[in-house]
């Protein structure tokens, strides 16, 4: 079932970057209420995609694999605990911005099961939404297209190039998990 992609299935890759690139290498973790009708999301209070709803991550640290860092961002943003056994690799997402050459390369996870009470910390305020009430409108403009995806368990590759933060000049999303940048970018159409 290609429905069901945990880590022990597929782990997340790097793919190559083309030359002259450079890569931010992120994580972004959902976590749902238990009959899967409320998703967490956070209000970002600082920083990059300040005042959006969002999941919870961030960077990649020396030293951790991409599912640690995803373990560890939950946790830090929400003060909700998983472990990497219970995450579920669900989309990779490139994130390219017009006149840029570092790719927000993006590794989209479901945290399965944790533990604790979301609790707002300097970063994040988290609130549940229902399903049918997600604040698309206050969140980033690309979330429509793949947010879907996201909600109905399919794996997914995207790509999205932005003119700033909020204008989307061109996007392509693939049912394959491991599409890599080029074959992503090369299928972009504009929006």
């Amino acid at each position: 079932d290609i429905s069901v992609v945990t880590m022990a299935a597929v782990s997340p890759t790097l793919s190559k970057l083309p030359e002259g690139y450079a890569r931010k290498l992120l994580t972004l973790v959902f976590a749902f209420d238990e009959g899967r009708g409320k998703i967490l999301l956070g209000m970002k209070k600082r920083g990059f995609g300040m005042n959006r709803w969002n999941g919870f991550g961030g960077k990649v640290e020396a030293g951790e694999t991409i599912a640690q860092g995803a373990v560890r961002e939950l946790q830090e943003e929400s003060c909700l605990t998983t472990t990497v056994k219970d995450l579920k690799y669900q989309g990779h997402i490139y994130f390219e911005f017009e006149s840029d050459v570092t790719i927000f390369d993006v590794h989209v996870f479901i945290a399965e099961q944790w533990t604790g009470t979301p609790t707002e910390t300097e970063e994040m305020r988290p609130e549940f939404f229902d399903i049918a009430q997600i604040p698309f409108d206050r969140m980033w403009l690309d979330d429509q297209y793949w947010f879907p995806w996201l909600l109905e368990d399919k794996p997914f590759s995207a790509y999205f190039c932005f003119r700033g933060e909020t204008v989307i000049l061109s996007k392509y999303i693939s049912d394959d998990l491991q599409t890599g940048f080029d074959l992503l970018k090369s299928s972009a159409i504009p929006v």
